[in-house]
């Protein structure tokens, strides 16, 4: 009875920027999902306290709404393939899962497990990683946690909450800051982590082969790479005006943009040896890339040391062919980047 991959949300972020409460919205709001929820969570944010009753030892806790909820007392990977083969079985009815990892995890591992394991990448489809941001403290944690800036860097969508306490100067620069870090996700302030379904899941930030017109923001703002930024309109003026810069973040962001082909077998080999050297620092890359040899686009993303890349759909007639990458990291060296692409270049 395979009713197709089931999709899978990452959820992250800060201790206190409202995980939890986003978490509740999702279980308790009638939208007609069953949703299973993993949750890696040590922390002192649980859920269980507040909707989940569970006296018995069983992992799984089935609620009134037909969600389900497990904490992880193996690995992640065990959990997912005995969901799935209880699913398969009929036991457990969901329809997609979502995964709280604790506020200072690295969600690379856990986004790579999607990749890395047949069994569940024969089960599962990983939709998106959201990353929750505390407006309030989130200066401070972004300044003394590198954890909080790769869960920033690794974003697909990023939610600013508790904005409402913070005054809108603060907010502006926060985004702006965020923006540096990770331009590729869209950013939404929410309030108390009430945010609309629809935001929340079926976002595809992995799906390699989707139409990138899915991803109306990736790259659309033409001057990134600089400190120029387009849709900062009211500031667009101030931009190199020195308190955007005082953070000098080491998750960082840039774009390599080309009209030239690659060249395949040397592209490949680049690629091969930069996830190599740098792939633990390499938090997430993503890219369209114009091959010689064929007349469709190429979409490439990765994750750490995992990498893959998709044909996608022709280039449209009168659209001018270009490759278009963006790498978020730590401390990436960008000109050793930029160099060996453009030396890949046929």
């Amino acid at each position: 009875m395979s009713q197709g991959l089931i999709p899978a949300t990452i959820l992250t972020g800060f201790l206190g920027s409202g995980k939890t409460t986003l978490l509740k919205r999702v279980l308790s709001e009638a939208h007609g999902q069953k949703i299973a929820v993993i949750e890696n969570e040590f922390g002192e944010e649980n859920i269980d306290n507040d909707i989940l009753v569970t006296e018995s030892k069983e992992q799984i806790v089935q609620m009134s709404n037909g969600c389900i909820c497990c904490t992880i007392r193996e690995d992640l990977r065990a959990t997912l393939t005995d969901l799935a083969a209880r699913r398969r079985k009929g036991e457990l009815d969901f329809d997609r899962i979502v995964i709280e990892t604790t506020g200072l995890a690295d969600p690379g591992p856990v986004a790579q497990t999607f990749f890395m394991d047949d069994e569940i990448a024969e089960s599962f489809l990983l939709d998106s990683i959201l990353t929750l941001v505390d407006a309030k403290h989130a200066e401070r944690q972004l300044d003394e946690r590198q954890e909080a800036r790769r869960q920033v860097g690794f974003a697909d969508q990023l939610f600013i909450s508790k904005t409402d306490l913070v005054d809108e100067a603060a907010a502006d620069a926060l985004s702006h800051r965020l923006k540096h870090m990770n331009p590729r996700a869209p950013q939404r302030r929410v309030h108390f982590g009430e945010v609309p379904i629809s935001e929340v899941f079926d976002l595809r930030g992995f799906n390699l082969n989707a139409k990138l017109d899915i991803d109306p923001e990736f790259l659309s703002e033409g001057a990134h790479d600089h400190a120029h930024h387009d849709h900062d309109h009211e500031h667009g003026e101030h931009c190199d005006h020195p308190h955007h810069h005082h953070h000098d973040d080491d998750v960082k962001s840039f774009v390599f943009r080309s009209e030239r082909a690659f060249n395949p077998a040397r592209l490949e080999d680049f690629l091969g040896t930069l996830v190599q050297i740098y792939g633990p620092r390499m938090l997430r890359y993503k890219g369209v890339l114009y091959m010689a040899g064929t007349d469709r686009k190429v979409i490439f993303q990765g994750v750490h040391q995992l990498m893959g890349s998709d044909l996608g759909p022709k280039w449209a007639a009168g659209e001018t062919p270009m490759s278009k990458l963006v790498f978020i990291g730590i401390d990436l060296p960008r000109d050793i980047f930029t160099q060996g692409l453009e030396q890949c270049l046929a």
